[in-house]
């Protein structure tokens, strides 16, 4: 059995090709989707601001094989927002994604002084 690491990943993306049903919805549930639904999700959670309508952002957690590496991680969240949006109606383009591997992150904690 192969090691497991856990990734949190961002995806980023461009709204392209909106329909006026689909931008009007956009923007009517933009409220629920700013900077306090910013949360990493295995099903993912996505967040925009609905002035300028133009980017997005989409953030997950992925637990993949070590031996699979970030890139994987990454391709696998790309495809869970590819397939999210287009079920959603929306359309977008340019995906691109940033991973962290949380198993290997290292953590710098300030050292306590003693008095």
């Amino acid at each position: 059995m192969s090691e497991q690491h856990t990734y949190r990943v961002i995806v980023r993306g461009t709204w392209e090709g909106l329909t006026e049903e689909s931008r009007s919805r956009l923007l009517a549930e933009a409220a629920d989707h700013g900077m306090a639904s910013m949360r990493f999700t295995e099903e993912g959670s996505l967040s925009y601001e609905a002035s300028p309508l133009k980017h997005f952002s989409m953030r997950y957690v992925v637990v993949s094989d070590a031996a699979d590496s970030e890139e994987m991680a990454g391709a696998i969240a790309e495809d869970r927002a590819e397939t999210t949006l287009r079920g959603l109606g929306h359309g977008f383009r340019d995906l691109r994604s940033t991973v962290t591997d949380l198993d290997t992150m290292k953590i710098n904690r300030k050292s306590r002084t003693r008095r």
